[in-house]
């Protein structure tokens, strides 16, 4: 057992406690983790993330291949932090099914996994997209397809006149897989009106993924961090999906997401940065006690700070992608082209001594290296 004493000799009362029940894998209350986001020293959030990241996980770094389609970047929404969206009266792209489905056609074979997330098209509901996902599946019926945020799911879904379980029901029966986590933001109504106020609100998209997990559609979850919002924002923002995860166990991953500030209607504000980054993992692999896996999405923060997270708690770093998002990339993200191939991505985990571990979109492994 690690000796607070000898190895962080400036660690306070405060935070001993709270770091002695991380160390015997108890849970941590929102008060104690938010005194310890403000108090305890990076290395030793990196110390105590690394302890619960090796308890769940091992020595394990895990990665799959996949590809992304951003049907398209129109939408509905104006959030103030977004640089991929457009309005119907701007230039933008509207991909069709047929342009969609020939990059599925082009993606390698090896791959197992196809991402969907998108703007929300004013036009498309949940018939649209359901028919992508029914071709897709009769390319490729092994592929995973991961796909829609919470956002675009309650448009989609309302506008061909269903509820959230009839319309979840009806993707699920076109061929949906599991929903990744994106459209949270934060949770606090109050920074959700100054950055999202279009956006559907923070009960919603627990709802919605709380209705996925009730039907067997498994999803991931995120935070948009490093805006306006502060340490305890973010607690409440845990909080909330730690209570949804004890009652349904569904999410499967964790993605803290930056903010970029690049081609954006708050672009007055700074980057948080690297230190904040690192605080920023291991603080929610301390708290989601209850969620599998923390990722570190390289596109987001790129591949060195990636890397790097892998000491901070982090146990997975999304895939090979191969170029074909641009979320991050028009917020001013490092990799203009993001793309990895299999080898790639060993390698750099291997320089960290991590075991790379290839699994499917469910965290079954593929092939251990």
């Amino acid at each position: 057992m690690i000796n607070l004493n000898t190895q962080y000799p400036t660690i306070t009362n405060d935070i001993k406690p709270i770091a002695n029940k991380i160390l015997h894998l108890q849970r941590i209350t929102p008060e104690e983790g938010l005194l310890l986001w403000q108090q305890a020293e990076p290395g030793l959030l990196g110390m105590l993330a690394n302890h619960i990241r090796e308890s769940k996980n091992g020595n394990f770094a895990y990665f799959n291949r996949n590809i992304h389609i951003e049907p398209t970047n129109i939408c509905v929404n104006n959030c103030r932090f977004c640089s991929f969206s457009k309005k119907e009266n701007e230039e933008g792209w509207e991909f069709t099914v047929d342009e969609m489905l020939d990059k599925v056609k082009k993606a390698e074979p090896s791959i197992t996994e196809v991402h969907i997330v998108g703007g929300v098209h004013p036009d498309r509901d949940l018939h649209y997209y359901g028919h992508l996902i029914k071709e897709i599946k009769k390319i490729r019926p092994d592929v995973h397809i991961k796909a829609f945020t919470a956002v675009e799911l309650d448009f989609m879904i309302k506008k061909a006149g269903y509820s959230t379980e009839e319309g979840l029901k009806k993707l699920k029966a076109y061929g949906l897989d599991s929903i990744p986590g994106g459209g949270a933001e934060i949770f606090d109504e109050a920074i959700r009106k100054q950055i999202c106020s279009r956006k559907n609100t923070s009960e919603q998209w627990l709802a919605i993924h709380e209705t996925a997990h009730q039907l067997g559609i498994p999803s991931n979850a995120t935070i948009l961090y490093g805006h306006i919002e502060n340490y305890s924002h973010r607690i409440d923002h845990l909080n909330r999906l730690r209570m949804l995860q004890d009652k349904t166990n569904g999410f499967n991953a964790f993605i803290p997401l930056k903010y970029r500030n690049k081609n954006n209607e708050m672009s007055q504000i700074s980057e948080v940065s690297a230190i904040e980054d690192m605080k920023n993992f291991a603080m929610t692999r301390i708290f989601l006690d209850n969620i599998p896996h923390i990722k570190a999405y390289w596109p987001a923060i790129g591949k060195p700070m990636a890397q790097l997270a892998l000491g901070f708690g982090v146990d997975d770093l999304d895939g090979t992608i191969n170029d074909s998002t641009k979320i991050y990339a028009l917020a001013g993200a490092e990799d203009e082209h993001p793309d990895m191939n299999t080898e790639e991505i060993i390698e750099l985990i291997k320089q960290v001594n991590r075991t790379p571990v290839e699994r499917d979109s469910v965290y079954r492994v593929i092939k251990e290296y």
